[in-house]
């Protein structure tokens, strides 16, 4: 499919548009109950998030705005999601709860934080993608607990979305945390071997310079 799609001149950044608006559409189906349905929309839309790189790649359309739109989008159909179970979540059914909604919402800030860290760290040392709960491990567990929503079911590996939402809200903080660490560290090496340059470098010009002057000293007082 990859190789169909890069001869047939498809444009990478219409693929990454169809995967957001899938996911935009897995939102609403999360913000109506239909858990199954939003997990199958999330699998197609993540396909496309998939295509659109490989395609980019092997048509030679790589560009940076390809990359800057593919991860600022990439922003938005996480968000979308969270807000949808909130949606759900906070509505006056039998599926009402609180918790949840603060679950959900704890969540959409954490990923979001993730993902700032990432790119903020980014323009300081080389890579800051460390942590175990970054987007393909989120979609994942979307998707996990979509399939697994069956109300009224007494199955334990059923309706397992609550649990998600807490592995989210608080994975998402720690790999946060993770981010800062690691960035924290990596920069106090550059700043530390920066130092020792900059030492050794001294040391090194020290006895030249030094040599110098007792140069110029003699020839001030060389008699004329």
């Amino acid at each position: 499919m990859v190789r169909w799609l890069a001869h047939g001149h498809i444009n990478p950044n219409i693929l990454t548009v169809i995967g957001v608006a899938l996911n935009v559409g897995c939102g609403l189906l999360f913000g109506m109950g239909r858990f199954f349905s939003a997990g199958i929309a999330l699998i197609v839309a993540n396909l496309f998030d998939m295509l659109d790189g490989q395609v980019a790649r092997l048509s030679g359309r790589v560009t940076r705005f390809g990359g800057f739109l593919d991860s600022s989008l990439d922003r938005l159909s996480d968000m979308v999601v969270f807000v949808g179970l909130m949606v759900f979540y906070a509505r006056d059914t039998e599926f009402h709860s609180t918790l949840n909604v603060f679950l959900a919402g704890a969540g959409l800030m954490g990923s979001v934080m993730v993902s700032y860290a990432s790119a903020r760290a980014e323009s300081l040392i080389p890579k800051c993608d460390v942590g175990f709960l970054r987007r393909p491990e989120r979609v994942v567990l979307f998707i996990i607990g979509a399939l697994s929503t069956h109300p009224g079911s007494t199955n334990f590996f059923a309706n397992r979305m609550p649990a998600v939402l807490w592995v989210l809200a608080v994975g998402s903080y720690w790999t946060f945390a993770h981010r800062m660490y690691h960035t924290w560290r990596e920069l106090t090496k550059l700043e530390t071997k920066t130092q020792n340059v900059e030492q050794t470098s001294y040391s090194q010009a020290g006895p030249a310079a030094g040599g110098e002057r007792r140069a110029e000293q003699r020839l001030v007082h060389k008699p004329s």
